[in-house]
């Protein structure tokens, strides 16, 4: 996802984009878009004044904004940081908070939407922040997507990518479910998956999972996968927690994904939770 991104700012921003990663490869293919490689987390804070990590967790963001070798270590600061992964909110709010005490600003902006969508530049990006701050970033923001909206305060952008991706997946079980039980009475699941993308059952979830890997189970990695999935839910259950919902749906759900990367599916694309269903 995050190549994507930084490709369509290298094709369609009106400034230098600098880049770094620990994939030297990665980098070197962009390099042909107009990236210019750094060599560390410091020259990239020397020469960038906005940064934008796409990072598996917060504890990769935590590490990469405030570790020793990290984008605060040298005597250049970045002015803002844009966090487009999706990481926990609580911390999420505290970095930010860190970061503001060293007079860096910060925006969490998760996406959403399929990889197609970050190559294409029309990712759905939430973001949290300070308006002016989210004003300020727009047009960047505006290369990678096509629907780019201020949530709220900071951490709110991370609370609506974790109510979408947590909709998502108890969806996702929920066709598992219906799946395996027409399967079983009789009911082929390619038609029955069709006929219900008619109806009043249709949903993105029906479409795109159920549809293309639900139906004929397939189940590729490369894709959204169960472990990132698992991470999702897991931020979402301890969101549940610290409001005092009782989300049954979701600890279901996430039982499920956990059993799965359990079984070493962690590396397959998440629908494939249908397999516990179908075990039990």
């Amino acid at each position: 996802m995050g190549e994507h991104m930084c490709r369509n700012l290298c094709r369609k921003a009106s400034r230098p984009v600098h880049v770094y990663d620990l994939n030297a490869q990665a980098v070197q293919r962009l390099l042909g878009d107009g990236a210019q490689a750094r060599e560390s987390l410091g020259d990239l804070a020397a020469h960038a004044e906005v940064v934008f990590l796409s990072l598996p967790s917060i504890d990769h963001v935590e590490q990469v904004c405030l570790g020793p070798d990290g984008l605060l270590s040298g005597e250049r600061k970045p002015r803002l940081i844009v966090d487009t992964g999706t990481s926990d909110v609580a911390r999420t709010r505290e970095l930010a908070g860190r970061l503001a005490e060293q007079g860096v600003r910060f925006l969490d902006a998760p996406v959403a939407r399929m990889p197609e969508a970050a190559r294409d530049g029309t990712l759905l990006i939430m973001v949290g922040g300070e308006r002016a701050d989210f004003e300020a970033v727009r047009p960047l923001l505006d290369c990678m997507g096509s629907d780019v909206v201020l949530c709220g305060e900071t951490g709110c952008g991370q609370i609506v990518k974790i109510a979408n991706n947590m909709v998502l997946m108890m969806n996702v079980a929920v066709l598992s479910e219906a799946l395996l039980i027409c399967e079983r009475a009789g009911m082929d699941g390619r038609q029955l998956f069709d006929i219900l993308a008619t109806g009043s059952a249709a949903s993105q979830a029906l479409n795109v999972a159920g549809i293309r890997a639900l139906a004929p189970r397939q189940f590729p990695e490369g894709r959204f996968s169960t472990a990132y999935a698992l991470k999702d839910v897991t931020l979402a259950s301890g969101l549940a927690d610290a409001t005092g919902v009782d989300a049954s749906i979701l600890t279901h759900t996430r039982e499920l994904l956990q059993r799965a990367v359990a079984n070493g599916d962690g590396h397959a694309y998440y629908p494939i939770l249908i397999n516990q269903i179908a075990t039990r």
